[in-house]
């Protein structure tokens, strides 16, 4: 899409998010900002919420709110972490920090090529905790998908929280919250975030469509609605998928939602893994869990729907089947989306 998304210019305020308990909730907390684990489904709304926090209690959000999603360190390698533009001036070469690391322990100055991941997000989350707010009293941290975080790393973030906590307001995101530490939970104000209904979703469709002075009719409406299974940014992304294809929104579009959503993606990376393509099935993985915002279960449902299209027959398709039922059960069990799923692609791909 060449035009602005209309995620981004129909960004909601406290005031248009579909759920109204969870707007009465944030709304107290623009005027007592407390930490806050907001936790629910993936679609929910989650990061759209937090950001819609940040502009309602900052006069400066784009300098005052800071997201690190988890992802960006527990799933990537320590290189890949340490050229992020955002974490580089925190992560390259020797400070009095990492010098003192392991004072009086005997042992050679520890670099910060040498520090764990654990050190690493810990050494960032003090660094941008330790600024001053650019407006008014405090800042946000927003930690997303926090379910990924270990243990370890929780007990370090609890104790940044402690130190900071006059002049740093920790959000933190799950879809887990019994992942959290009972320290970390008793320090922070739970909001849970259930997905928009149906018709909360259509409300939502409408206003944007009414707005942009676009046709459109009941039936494709809804049918973006149910397409997108509460997920209101996928909704308003297929919205205006559907308007730049067709120049309305109708319920003719579902072949245009099948094409351009998540199946025809999926074919594209199913293609790449069984061609030995290992790089590229995973990129374009990478573009459905992150840039599309899709769940791995969302992705690992739209690969089973896949192999019952003729791709697989037989013994064949009895396999491929039984390697899905191992990763549905890894997801389950465990948190890296990206990891679980790379490992069904490269099993396709060696066979």
């Amino acid at each position: 899409m060449e035009s602005p998304l209309w995620t981004e210019t129909y960004a909601p305020d406290l005031s248009d998010l579909p759920q109204p308990e969870v707007r009465d909730y944030l709304e107290r907390a623009v005027d007592e900002p407390i930490n806050l684990v907001l936790y629910g489904p993936e679609g929910s709304g989650k990061t759209a919420a937090v950001r819609a926090l940040a502009r309602a209690a900052h006069d400066d959000p784009d300098n005052d709110l800071v997201e690190i999603n988890v992802a960006d360190f527990f799933d990537r390698t320590k290189k890949e972490i340490r050229e992020d533009p955002r974490f580089s001036n925190f992560l390259q070469g020797q400070t009095e920090f990492s010098k003192q690391y392991r004072r009086g322990s005997g042992q050679l100055k520890k670099y910060k090529r040498n520090w764990s991941k654990r050190e690493m997000i810990n050494h960032v989350l003090k660094e941008y905790a330790g600024y001053a707010p650019s407006s008014g009293e405090y800042k946000t941290i927003v930690l997303d998908n926090a379910e990924a975080i270990r243990e370890d790393f929780q007990q370090a973030l609890r104790r940044v929280m402690e130190q900071y906590h006059e002049t740093t307001q920790f959000v933190i995101t799950t879809r887990q919250p019994t992942k959290l530490i009972p320290p970390i939970k008793s320090r922070c104000f739970p909001v849970s975030m259930r997905k928009p209904t149906e018709s909360e979703v259509v409300s939502v469709l409408e206003s944007i469509l009414d707005a942009e002075g676009i046709e459109y009719d009941e039936g494709g409406v809804e049918l973006i609605a149910g397409y997108s299974k509460g997920n209101l940014r996928k909704a308003i992304s297929y919205a205006q998928l559907l308007y730049e294809q067709e120049g309305e929104v109708s319920s003719e579009g579902y072949r245009v939602l099948r094409e351009f959503g998540i199946q025809g993606r999926v074919t594209e990376m199913l293609d790449a893994a069984e061609g030995g393509e290992f790089k590229d099935a995973r990129k374009k993985l990478d573009d459905l869990l992150v840039d599309e915002g899709y769940s791995g279960n969302e992705v690992l449902e739209a690969i089973l729907e896949n192999f019952g299209q003729n791709r697989y027959q037989g013994d064949e398709l009895a396999e491929a089947v039984l390697l899905a039922a191992e990763v549905d059960m890894d997801l389950t069990q465990g948190t890296n989306d990206r990891l679980h799923i790379s490992h069904l692609l490269a099993e396709l791909g060696a066979d």
